[in-house]
């Protein structure tokens, strides 16, 4: 076993919560172990650090808690010449430390109504807690993790997991959950929105961390964006119609709506354009959480990610009542997510749809990062179970020949996001591996797996056994060593 460095104070009470047992059943310990168990072997050509966030819940919710409510904690393995080093730390916010110290939960969720939250928080919805839990990414040699309604944005130590503090450029509206790293410049790119006028900024952060670049970008009204994309020499936003209505804001309620006889629009703005350089695009009514990448071909910015078919689905019927509209909104295969291609002509203005793969609901992809912001071949998504927020495996889509490549985690097991890394001398685009944390029910464990990216099928050349069964998680990050040596 490893080394508990640490356990939190947690007042969780048991629950009937579909989203606080089995594989989402919270962990309250912080560990450390570099002596784990390995089955197979370990690839002696990686070197960095796989780590991924977790939405983990120390307190009982003070109304419905929501799996987007919980505590953020990173989940770190550390890989070099064949050895492997874990950590687990929560991140230490604001709100964390608030709660460590009243013992119990101080802000409602985002299922709640904002009179019952004991204090404002700092986000897009100004009553309920930043805790970071959302997205997590490596820049300017350090960790950052963000929330998904625009929080402040956390620095860790890549070596400790130490919280180090708020990043300091972070705008008055916060950060959105997806910044997105170029690994060609250094340079992170982020965007934010907030319920009052112009309801949008979009913004560069520099290699040497500074902020370089803060515009506004002007909405009709408050939205929900989730994600952006970027290519080359633009970065692509969105104003989907999914949204808080005005006159519910004004009530205090922070209902989202989704409206489908309202277009999509889509944002293209040169990486250091001005407000007044933005063009907007019209498309199919629709909600996208995550896009996968954007590249430039002639007059066109291409961009491919998840469309969804169903944005508003009907509650679950498998959910106890009082939980059947939460596990319908976070399923992905009520929300009918597909692989989706946006082509944006910026001559004529025109925008074509395609569907690129309908055979399988897929989310939460990766591709590798070396051809981030350019054309690329290959995208590795997960598959979902069918009724939960839950990974059950992995596809790979061939852009060009139109194949796929499927890997099962197997029985009541159940993986996370998975980045590519690329293998070092790299001859092809998917010469690499994919590195997933996976939980099995059945074993009551976790280990982390790695597999060859070229075949997935053959299931993974390693597994490492973590000290401790880990809470089901989403996003994740993969940063070679020699991010790590970048400083501010």
């Amino acid at each position: 076993m490893g080394k508990l460095v640490n356990t939190v104070k947690a007042t969780l009470s048991p629950s009937d919560h579909p989203y606080l047992n089995g594989a989402w059943t919270p962990n309250f310990e912080e560990y450390d172990d570099n002596a784990m168990e390995v089955i197979g072997t370990i690839p002696d050509d990686i070197d960095g650090i796989y780590i991924r966030n977790t939405e983990n819940p120390v307190h009982d919710a003070i109304g419905r808690y929501h799996p987007f409510d919980g505590d953020g904690m990173l989940h770190m393995m550390r890989l070099s010449n064949g050895q492997a080093e874990y950590k687990n730390r929560f991140i230490r916010t604001r709100g964390f430390e608030a709660e460590q110290e009243a013992n119990r939960s101080l802000w409602i969720g985002c299922m709640g109504r904002p009179d019952k939250s004991e204090r404002p928080g700092r986000c897009a919805h100004p009553y309920i807690k930043d805790s970071s839990s959302t997205d997590v990414i490596v820049h300017a040699g350090q960790i950052l993790s963000t929330f998904w309604q625009c929080g402040e944005g956390y620095r860790l130590d890549p070596e400790t997991l130490e919280t180090l503090g708020i990043e300091g450029w972070t705008p008055i509206d916060g950060i959105s959950a997806h910044p997105k790293l170029d690994p060609h410049t250094g340079e992170l790119l982020f965007f934010n929105y907030s319920t009052h006028a112009p309801f949008m900024h979009y913004g560069v952060v520099g290699a040497d961390n500074k902020l370089k670049h803060y515009i506004p970008v002007d909405l009709p009204g408050p939205r929900l964006p989730h994600d952006m994309a970027f290519s080359k020499n633009y970065s692509i936003l969105n104003d989907f119609p999914q949204f808080w209505p005005e006159a519910m804001i004004e009530q205090n309620f922070y209902i989202p709506v989704y409206d489908g006889t309202m277009k999509s629009r889509f944002a293209v703005v040169p990486r250091y354009g001005s407000s007044e350089e933005v063009q907007w695009f019209e498309a199919d009514s629709t909600y996208v959480l995550h896009f996968m990448n954007a590249y430039e071909e002639g007059d066109e910015v291409i961009m491919d990610g998840y469309f969804q078919d169903n944005p508003r689905p009907d509650a679950l019927e498998h959910m106890p009542d009082k939980y059947k509209v939460m596990g319908s909104n976070v399923d992905l295969h009520s929300l009918q997510t597909h692989l989706h291609r946006w082509r944006f002509n910026l001559k004529t203005g025109e925008t074509i749809e395609e569907r690129l793969f309908d055979d399988e609901i897929v989310e939460f992809g990766t591709i590798n990062p070396k051809v981030a912001g350019e054309k690329h071949r290959y995208i590795y998504s997960v598959l979902g179970e069918d009724g939960w927020f839950l990974f059950t495996g992995l596809l790979k889509h061939d852009l060009e020949t139109g194949e796929t490549q499927h890997y099962d985690f197997g029985p009541n097991r159940f993986g996370s996001e998975a980045p590519f890394i690329p293998r070092q001398g790299a001859t092809s685009e998917d010469d690499g591996y994919i590195i997933s944390f996976i939980t099995d029910m059945t074993l009551n464990r976790s280990e982390c797996v790695i597999l060859d990216a070229k075949d997935l099928e053959a299931g993974p050349l390693c597994q490492i056994i973590l000290p401790h069964r880990i809470c089901s998680g989403t996003h994740a990050v993969w940063a070679d060593a020699s991010e790590l040596k970048a400083t501010a």
